[in-house]
């Protein structure tokens, strides 16, 4: 289960977001182990939470945020952050919009060295701060539709859900992989996005109240302000040409 876009049209520049976008690009093209090799200055910028713990290496609560471990990692966090915070963006500002990412991505860091505060393997990802964005778009546009990509072994299919689903079970799938990765072990930072999602919500709380709360969801149904963006949800047919 995929997201592809989501049918939430911004009418403002999102400028904060692009320039997140060509800075996260911009430091993955500098600082990637093309050789093969992670060089010393990827290594002092990435979080080590048994580091920071002991009051070292402490830059990497931020620096993190900026570095992917491979291609896959980087696009697609630049797409969550693509579809999600252009409309986030317009809602809180650039300079609100601004503080919410750094926030929920120090917070992601804090929560998972809260998890292992021992640990000496390096945490990298703009996912915490991406995920805090995602946390106040769902208080914002809880019905915004999402297109989804769903691929099932040589199936696949694309359909619009609703943000409150598709981000709702994001959520509660980084809940349970962080339980379950306690037990079993793994390499993803599940708790960094709980952590990030939960503050992005939180901090996104003081524009939902301002704009009437229950009475604003009331008011728009979770629905987006703009009137949706239309997009061709099925593929044309193109028939057989007869000899």
């Amino acid at each position: 289960m995929f997201p592809l876009r989501d049918h939430n049209p911004s009418h403002r520049t999102a400028f904060v977001t692009w320039a997140l976008i060509a800075a996260n690009l911009g430091v993955f093209a500098a600082t990637y182990p093309w050789d093969g090799e992670f060089g010393a200055a990827w290594q002092r910028l990435a979080l080590y939470p048994g580091a920071v713990t002991h009051g070292q290496l402490l830059g990497g609560l931020v620096s993190h945020m900026f570095l992917h471990a491979g291609v896959a990692h980087l696009l697609g966090n630049m797409l969550f952050l693509w579809i999600f915070g252009d409309n986030l963006e317009e809602a809180l500002g650039h300079f609100g919009f601004a503080l919410l990412y750094l926030a929920a991505g120090l917070a992601a860091a804090f929560a998972q060295i809260a998890a292992d505060p021992s640990s000496l393997v390096p945490m990298v990802g703009a996912s915490g701060a991406i995920a805090g964005v995602m946390g106040g778009y769902l208080l914002l546009f809880p019905r915004a539709r999402v297109d989804v990509l769903f691929v099932f072994v040589v199936f696949f299919k694309v359909l619009p859900i609703p943000a409150w689903l598709v981000l709702g079970v994001w959520f509660a799938l980084q809940l349970w992989s962080g339980a379950v990765a306690d037990v079993a072990g793994g390499g993803v930072a599940y708790w960094a996005h709980a952590g990030g999602f939960a503050t992005g919500l939180a901090l996104t709380l003081p524009a939902w109240l301002r704009r009437g709360g229950a009475g604003f969801w009331a008011r728009s149904g979770g629905h987006p302000e703009h009137a949706a963006n239309r997009y061709p949800t099925r593929i044309p047919l193109v028939p057989r040409r007869r000899r």
